[in-house]
Order: C-alpha cells, then sequence, then structure tokens
C-alpha cells in the first residue's frame, strides 16, 4: 500500500487539499490506521498554533494600483530618454553585405577548426607503436612484430580509449557466461 505523503497528509488536516486529492486522501485514510494518526497530529498541531489558521489580509487592490502607477511611470520616463534617432538595425551599420560578411567569418572559423582537430597525418614510419581494434580483438603491432588478445565468438565488445594510449575491450564470453576485460598499453 502507498502512503501520501506528509505534505498530502499535512494539507489534508488543514483542509487544503483540492477536491480529487481530498477524495484520494479521505479513501486512504479510511483503511490505514498509521496515516490517520498522523492527520490527527498534524490537526493538533494546528490548535495548538492559532497563528497557522490565519493568513494575514493582504490588500490586493492597493498593490495592483501601485504597480499600474509604477508602470506608466516607467513608460513616461522612458519616453522621455528615448531618442528620436531611428533604431540602430535600420542603420549603416546593419547591411546585407555587412551580414554576409560576418557569416562568411563565421564559416571559415569553423571550417578551419574543424580542419585543425582533424586526425593528425601519419608519418609514415612503421617501427611506431600502435594499438588498434580489429574484428576479432585488440592488437599491439611494432614494425612486422605484433600482439593480440582475441575474443572471438563474442557478440557485443566494449572499447575503452585512453588518452596515454590504452585500449580496453569488454564483453561476455558466449560460452561461460563469464565478463572478460582486456588492455593493452602503447609505451
Amino acid at each position: 500500500m502507498k502512503h501520501p505523503s506528509q505534505e498530502i497528509l499535512a494539507l489534508h488536516a488543514g483542509g487544503d487539499l483540492g477536491w480529487m486529492a481530498r477524495w484520494k486522501t479521505a479513501r486512504h485514510l479510511a483503511g490505514c490506521e498509521r496515516c490517520t494518526s498522523e492527520v490527527a497530529a498534524f490537526g493538533e498541531l494546528r490548535e495548538t498554533l492559532p497563528e497557522l489558521k490565519q493568513i494575514p489580509e493582504v490588500p490586493w487592490n492597493r498593490i495592483a494600483t501601485e504597480m499600474r502607477a509604477n508602470i506608466r511611470l516607467g513608460l513616461a520616463a522612458g519616453e522621455c530618454v528615448r531618442s528620436s534617432d531611428r533604431p540602430m538595425r535600420d542603420g549603416p551599420l546593419f547591411t546585407a553585405a555587412r551580414a554576409t560578411l560576418a557569416l562568411a567569418s563565421v564559416l571559415t572559423l569553423m571550417v578551419t577548426g574543424l580542419m585543425l582537430e582533424g586526425p593528425a597525418p601519419r608519418t609514415g614510419k612503421s617501427n611506431e607503436p600502435m594499438v588498434q581494434a580489429t574484428a576479432n580483438g585488440i592488437q599491439r603491432r611494432s614494425g612486422d612484430q605484433g600482439f593480440g588478445l582475441m575474443h572471438s565468438g563474442a557478440s557485443s565488445v566494449t572499447y575503452t580509449v585512453g588518452a596515454q594510449g590504452t585500449l580496453g575491450a569488454r564483453y561476455t564470453d558466449p560460452e561461460t557466461g563469464n565478463v572478460t576485460m582486456t588492455k593493452v598499453y602503447v609505451e
């Protein structure tokens, strides 16, 4: 059985729930002794603190009148300081040519960024150590020598790559059901 929250029970004790929430809470309280005692405790607390029962009277009409007056005053002050010049977007600063130039500059900046962030060209040295993921596992190669960790038969392999030259693989062995994790380093 899911019990109502403390907030709902407190609002029910004060009679401040909407009709649907009040109906649901009343149905729950009919069969739950624990929640009924909590509602009674909230009711006793409200009786001991009579100042909680009364909300101070708020002069809404006076506040609304003050707000309207402040808005009118702000609009009048804005009219006083507004210049009679035309808006800046209608001036020569915002022409179609300048907008085109700005768009071309942004596009050039983006293309340059993509080119600089692209993969580094290979140096052509075949003796450099390299770690790569293949269809059957992880392989470390240096020149014509290689070392591989195979994970054949695994249906789902998760690869992880580290910034220091590591490559890892995690998979579930289909025969044993064991999770196998391998990691290869480049030095």
